[in-house]
């Protein structure tokens, strides 16, 4: 006999008009899964973080091939994820012939959809980007279909590829050929995306929810107790550490917001966007895992920066714009400090992994349940090559994914690679953009 009651997946908080996911707990899975007598089928979530200018090379790529390489130093923060990753090199996202120019337009669009825009600034033309096809798949049982962010605005950071409309640079997810899908860079509007908030988004309204020291966790606090009665402890334990962790992000906003209108104009800087890079880039982490964590989205993607990005890193001691040090012209200290900004970019991404490894999700944590791209358009930086684009998948893909290799290809389209990856979602295409086939060793 069965006594083991069930908690509904779909169970939220409801108060004041809000209305709070809840993660995976023990007490949703099913009696029968959860005493062993059937399997719960993992979630897979698919998630790509894009980064933008290309790559110093010869700090990025790994020496040897298989299971017994060593990371490159623009791969070292990563080694504690090793097992957990797999170092792709020899994919080539080459531009269609006949479309001179805009290699940096390229570069961002073909890095999910494999088909290069036209040579046009008013027309848009590209192709349904990987991110979208999973999102429409994954999305049937989730809140949301997908979540779309980055780090600097559409509308003031950098510059647009010289006849390309400018959202072939801004963006990297297309849910149809000529439908790009804008960033959204501020961490409030997103936090208000997966929990809700007052009617109004209105700034002036967010202020005073701000004075009122009102959050959605106060708000359905009563809720809360009353579930949390009804748990055991290691689900109390699991639901305490998820809801400090909402808290956390709420208040990390608030204080941006509040820290924001006393230094900028309003119209200069939106509310909700931390002036430190570090701490921006770490908020658009944080509500990736909720996100993730409460199923209310299984495929997120995020630009570090977009193509052209001018960015400067004064954290880490470089003060040169990012895009002009890309062209280093083969000078040693311009090739130094754009490998110094490769390496940091990757240990931001090592956090968010580390985020993932800190999260249980059902038998194990996020990162075992996660297919993760992380990647830029271009390979060599100076010369807008796209042959041997940098790419890593990271994470266990629910069991799809065998990490702990560098697999070395040779002229082998992107594509190939999306084909696969797409499989591993449930999709199954002949062809897609430029493909010949499919990566059979994944």
């Amino acid at each position: 006999m069965i006594f083991k009651k069930a908690i509904p997946r779909r169970t939220v908080l409801r108060s004041m008009g809000a209305a709070l996911a809840l993660p995976l707990l023990d007490g949703m899975i099913p009696a029968l899964s959860a005493m062993g007598m059937t399997e719960a089928k993992p979630i897979n979530r698919f998630g790509v973080v894009y980064v933008p200018n290309g790559m110093a090379m010869s700090d990025y790529l790994p020496a040897a091939d298989g299971s017994a390489y060593e990371l490159s130093p623009t791969l070292e923060p990563l080694a504690s994820f090793k097992d957990r990753m797999i170092v792709l090199s020899g994919l080539d996202s080459l531009p269609s012939p006949g479309r001179p120019g805009g290699t940096h337009a390229k570069a961002s669009t073909r890095f999910l959809t494999d088909v290069s825009p036209p040579t046009s600034e008013t027309v848009l033309e590209a192709g349904v980007s990987i991110d979208q096809m999973i999102a429409k798949q994954l999305g049937k049982q989730t809140q949301l279909a997908s979540l779309e962010l980055a780090i600097e605005s559409a509308d003031t950071a950098g510059a647009c590829d010289v006849g390309f409309a400018c959202p072939y640079t801004n963006t990297i997810s297309w849910s149809s050929p000529a439908t790009p899908l804008p960033m959204e860079n501020n961490p409030r509007a997103v936090f208000e995306r997966l929990f809700g908030d007052s009617e109004s988004t209105d700034q002036k309204a967010r202020l005073t929810r701000i004075h009122q020291k009102r959050s959605i966790l106060d708000s359905a606090i009563e809720e809360v107790n009353h579930l949390q009665t009804g748990l055991a402890q290691t689900d109390r334990s699991k639901l305490s550490e998820y809801l400090e962790a909402v808290r956390d992000v709420e208040r990390r906003i608030e204080m941006a917001e509040t820290q924001g209108s006393h230094q900028l104009p309003v119209i200069d800087r939106p509310a909700g966007i931390p002036s430190s890079y570090d701490e921006h880039v770490n908020l658009m982490f944080d509500l990736q895992v909720l996100a993730y964590q409460t199923d209310l989205t299984r495929v997120t993607t995020f630009m570090m920066g977009k193509e052209f990005s001018g960015m400067t890193y004064s954290q880490i001691g470089i003060y040169d714009a990012h895009h002009p040090l890309s062209h280093h012209g083969g000078d040693p200290e311009k090739l130094q400090k754009l490998a110094k900004i490769n390496r940091y970019h990757t240990q931001l991404f090592a956090r968010l992994l580390e985020k993932f490894r800190a999260t249980p999700d059902g038998d194990g944590s996020l990162l075992d349940h996660v297919t993760m791209i992380y990647g830029t358009g271009m390979s060599e930086s100076q010369n807008h090559d796209t042959h041997n684009v940098p790419v890593v998948l990271a994470g266990g893909g629910a069991g799809l994914l065998k990490g702990g290799r560098h697999i070395r290809y040779k002229g082998i389209p992107l594509a190939n690679l999306h084909l696969v990856l797409l499989d591993k979602f449930g999709i199954h295409l002949d062809e897609l953009g430029d493909s010949t086939g499919r990566l059979n060793d994944l």
